[in-house]
């Protein structure tokens, strides 16, 4: 029909412009916000592509809702404000005629939701603590920078060398320091390099140098000159340790405590968001020329930012053990499915949804 093949070819421009907009709008921000973690030494700034990329992964399914609630509810809406709504009602289209050529647009959209839901979501997110845990946890030799101090928080090291060559083989004018048992080790050296002992032990092998032992603020200070000294590099393992947003969804259900039936309340609730937002926004984007034109998108924020909310709370809830799996999983979406039936019985009745008070002539007395 042509009214199907219209509202279809309309929906698809828009919410392919309105994604494109989202999408812009949180890779600016997660650029900021990942490079700013790379410029704190959180992360490897070698890593900054990937973790965008992650990211932005986790965050398709939201994006998606978002496209889906705001394209279906400009496209009508401009359609209530050019009149080619009432075209369609004065040849008999009734409103809940657009709900079939609107689910065929949305039936795609929502199951790209669910799989980014399911499986994007987790997946992005497992592999995003890989990437940080991998950086956090590497071994003292790649914390050097030639001409800066650095850290170890494993052994209370600080370490300075002034250069390095290319494959971290050489090192030149090396300055060591580290407590143990309250006294102050100082080494020093002019060369260096590693070594890897049979055994897997890495070490980083000192040459020409001093070494000063002593307690700060007394005076024995003991010196002593080498020719090869050799500094344990540590290395410490790999732990993996998993987070609920990054459990794979059929881990969720078979270690159901609650805290994974709250993850996987959250995820299964995404579609059944999408769901309800796709229903809500046909009578919510009816037009009154004597309102304004953007009333409907302000309501349309708030709605989506309430329903987002309460979603969190309903997780919250679920994972406290204040509210049961089942009533937690569906309740809220039956609300909501509830207060959709009833705008559209509104519209079907042309009824509006906020009546204002009527105003009543002065009488004298």
């Amino acid at each position: 029909m042509i009214l199907e093949r219209s509202l279809q070819r309309e929906l698809a421009y828009t919410a392919g412009a309105v994604f494109l907009v989202l999408l812009t709008l949180v890779l600016t921000t997660m650029m900021i916000r990942i490079v700013g973690f790379a410029a704190s030494g959180q992360i490897d700034p070698r890593d900054v592509v990937v973790l965008i990329g992650l990211t932005m992964i986790s965050y398709v399914a939201v994006m998606l809702i978002a496209t889906l609630f705001v394209s279906i509810l400009f496209v009508l809406t401009r359609w209530y404000r050019d009149s080619e709504m009432v075209v369609w009602l004065s040849c008999g289209v009734s409103l809940t005629r657009l709900i079939k050529p609107i689910a065929t647009f949305a039936a795609p959209i929502v199951v790209l939701i669910a799989f980014f839901a399911f499986v994007g979501w987790p997946w992005a997110n497992e592999q995003s603590k890989l990437i940080r845990e991998r950086f956090q946890q590497r071994d003292e030799v790649s914390l050097l920078a030639p001409g800066q101090f650095r850290e170890s928080a494993a052994n209370h090291r600080v370490f300075f060398i002034e250069k390095m060559s290319p494959d971290q083989g050489r090192v030149e004018n090396v300055f060591v320091t580290s407590t143990e048992n309250g006294k102050v080790n100082v080494v020093v050296s002019k060369t260096g390099h590693t070594e890897i002992h049979p055994n897997g032990d890495r070490f980083v092998v000192l040459e020409n140098g001093r070494r000063y032992d002593g307690e700060p603020g007394k005076p024995d200070f003991r010196i002593m000159e080498f020719a090869r000294y050799g500094v344990k590099i540590q290395s410490r393992q790999l732990v993996n340790r998993p987070t609920t947003t990054s459990l794979p969804t059929a881990t969720l259900l078979r270690e159901p405590n609650p805290t994974h039936l709250a993850e996987f309340a959250w995820r299964a609730g995404l579609p059944l968001t999408a769901l309800n937002l796709m229903l809500l926004a046909i009578p919510l984007a009816y037009q009154n020329p004597r309102r304004g034109r953007t009333i409907n998108l302000v309501l349309a924020v708030l709605i989506y930012l309430t329903y987002s909310n309460l979603m969190n709370l309903v997780q919250a809830w679920i994972e406290q053990g204040k509210v049961a799996f089942v009533p937690g999983l569906l309740g809220l979406h039956e609300i909501v499915s509830a207060i959709v039936v009833f705008v559209f019985w509104l519209r079907v009745r042309n009824r509006p949804l906020l009546r204002r008070p009527a105003l009543r002539a002065a009488s004298g007395g």
